[in-house]
């Protein structure tokens, strides 16, 4: 008994570092109504949102680079580059916190360029006219 309780736990030791790695190699599939833009939490609800005063919506999630959900108090004062989507009152709704490389990926600042640009959803990517 105390032989496979050791064994397991050595699996699992050794499982545990590539299970994280795994889960931070995700790809993330952003919606096209998502824009970009740089989050500053304020004092919760209230943010700055590309340097304007913006609101969080009831119910809002914000996702940290690992997908892992972040509680606004815990950002509060990061400017961060995220991708957001706003519900229909303008309140912002869904908030992604980019990692370096999806900070890299061409992806449109307001709803005029997301208007005229295309939008391919299995590559997540988008293209100028």
């Amino acid at each position: 008994m105390p032989r496979c309780l050791l064994t397991a736990s050595v699996a699992l030791t050794l499982a545990v570092p590539v299970l994280a790695s795994a889960q931070m190699q995700v790809h993330r599939n952003f919606p096209a109504n998502a824009l970009r833009g740089e989050l500053t939490v304020t004092a919760a609800p209230e943010v700055k949102l590309n340097g304007q005063d913006a609101r969080l919506a009831p119910g809002s999630r914000i996702r940290g680079p690992n997908q892992m959900l972040l509680m606004s108090a815990a950002i509060t004062g990061q400017k961060l580059v995220v991708n957001y989507t706003s519900e229909q009152h303008g309140l912002v709704q869904d908030v992604w916190v980019l990692r370096p490389e999806e900070i890299q990926q061409l992806w449109p600042k307001t709803p005029k360029e997301a208007a005229t640009w295309s939008f391919d959803p299995i590559g997540q990517t988008w293209t100028k006219p």
